[in-house]
């Protein structure tokens, strides 16, 4: 396992109780490694006889004609996935409640080549009496901003593309609601800590670059341009400045990393808190 997956399934050992499911959020940046290491978690602690999965808050995206009238009924920039709002809640506490009473449940998956969720007999199982679940995204746990700090743009896309403040508003009040909600079923909470906010455009560039070096199967989804990149993860600028300026403090582990992913620290909260 990398250094973050060994860290996470080190301190989930520590926090699951037997017979007592534990589901632990992993907040990270776009490109941050955190679906690969939760990935090498769930095969590790399966092969040490643990039920284990993992969902992702992308699995919950509403599709493309759901956002469409989102777009329509709210804000323009409802279009695209990604922010709190264009998610469909309501089946991420079904599925987390269904978890924690030891039920057997089918793990969401999104189709992104196709931008609508996966068809439901596709889906995985996890079987009854889960020990861990990890519910990793780059907003896991994230908690809503106070409204005066709504008013000022963090970049042109909010300067211009909401100047009423309407989508800042409706995301926040998401936070609020529907999608606190949703993140207040984690036992526990990791945050991956970039250097910067910065350092997100990088990573996810050199993760395109990457896939367009894997040869990507006729019919995959066009990679995207470096101007495109930098507008699409404007989208997600605001809370994960938010995140990295709050979120250290409350995390239960926080895994402070370098700007080639490189664990440079960790720092984890008493288990009694």
């Amino acid at each position: 396992m990398n250094p973050i997956a060994t860290l996470i399934a080190e301190h989930a050992l520590r926090w699951h109780v037997p017979g007592q499911p534990l589901i632990v959020g992993v907040c990270g940046t776009q490109a941050s490694g955190k679906s690969t290491a939760c990935a090498q978690v769930v095969a590790q602690l399966t092969a040490q006889g643990l039920n284990a999965g993992v969902l992702g808050l992308d699995d919950l995206y509403l599709g493309r004609s759901a956002r469409v009238g989102l777009a329509a009924d709210i804000h323009p920039l409802y279009i695209t996935r990604g922010p709190p709002g264009t998610h469909d809640t309501e089946l991420g506490i079904q599925t987390l409640d269904a978890v924690k009473r030891g039920e057997g449940v089918s793990l969401p998956r999104f189709d992104k080549r196709a931008d609508e969720p996966l068809e439901r007999d596709r889906w995985p199982l996890l079987a009854q009496q889960c020990d861990l679940l990890l519910f990793e995204g780059w907003c896991v746990g994230a908690r809503p901003q106070e409204a005066s700090e709504l008013g000022h743009p963090v970049n042109a896309l909010e300067a211009v593309g909401d100047p009423d403040l309407v989508w800042r508003r409706a995301v926040n009040a998401q936070l609020a609601g529907p999608t606190g909600d949703l993140f207040a079923r984690l036992d526990r909470l990791v945050y991956l800590q970039p250097p910067s906010f910065e350092i997100v455009n990088n990573w996810r560039c050199q993760q395109e670059r990457d896939y367009l070096a894997s040869d990507p199967p006729e019919g995959a989804p066009a990679a995207m341009t470096d101007e495109q990149i930098a507008r699409f993860i404007a989208h997600y600028e605001r809370l994960t400045r938010h995140c990295l300026a709050e979120m250290p403090g409350r995390a239960d582990l926080t895994i402070a990393l370098d700007a080639d992913r490189g664990v440079i620290s960790s720092s984890a909260r008493p288990i009694s808190s």
